[in-house]
């Protein structure tokens, strides 16, 4: 009976508390000018704890996988180079990597030394540096 009671008011006290925050869906700057999303969760300081962090990324990775997915070309490619095309993906989202038509057109033609060149060609490559090298050389050899 003392649990029931204890659920009736932790919901009594969410309904109270999502009434005065709202929900938004993305980062905003609340009134103090902290980081703030959701239910009012302070980014700033409070951030995420280990177990928030890793749901999120779980969840991530599942929908850059199933992104890469509705490539034509993603699954005639080794687990390797499918692990790059979602790496891509889960760092430059959907329409980042959707930007990549070269990269495309050359795993189209099982060509991965072409991708792989057109990979390092990118404004995106200077910017992940090592990330880029890297997941080249995985795509020019097919072995993580």
């Amino acid at each position: 009976m003392a649990q029931e009671v204890e659920n009736n008011f932790i919901n009594a006290q969410k309904n109270l508390t999502k009434d005065f925050e709202g929900l938004d869906l993305h980062p905003y700057r609340d009134s103090v000018g902290k980081i703030t999303i959701g239910y009012g969760r302070n980014l700033t300081d409070k951030g995420l704890s280990l177990v928030e962090a890793t749901y999120l990324f779980e969840v991530d990775i599942v929908e850059a996988i199933e992104y890469a997915q509705t490539y034509p070309f993603f699954h005639k490619l080794s687990p390797a180079r499918q692990h790059v095309v979602v790496d891509m993906i889960f760092n430059l989202g959907g329409g980042g990597f959707g930007m990549f038509k070269k990269v495309h057109a050359a795993l189209e033609a099982h060509n991965y030394e072409l991708a792989a060149t057109e990979m390092l060609r990118s404004l995106w490559a200077g910017q992940v540096k090592a990330r880029a090298t890297r997941l080249a050389k995985i795509m020019r050899e097919g072995v993580i």
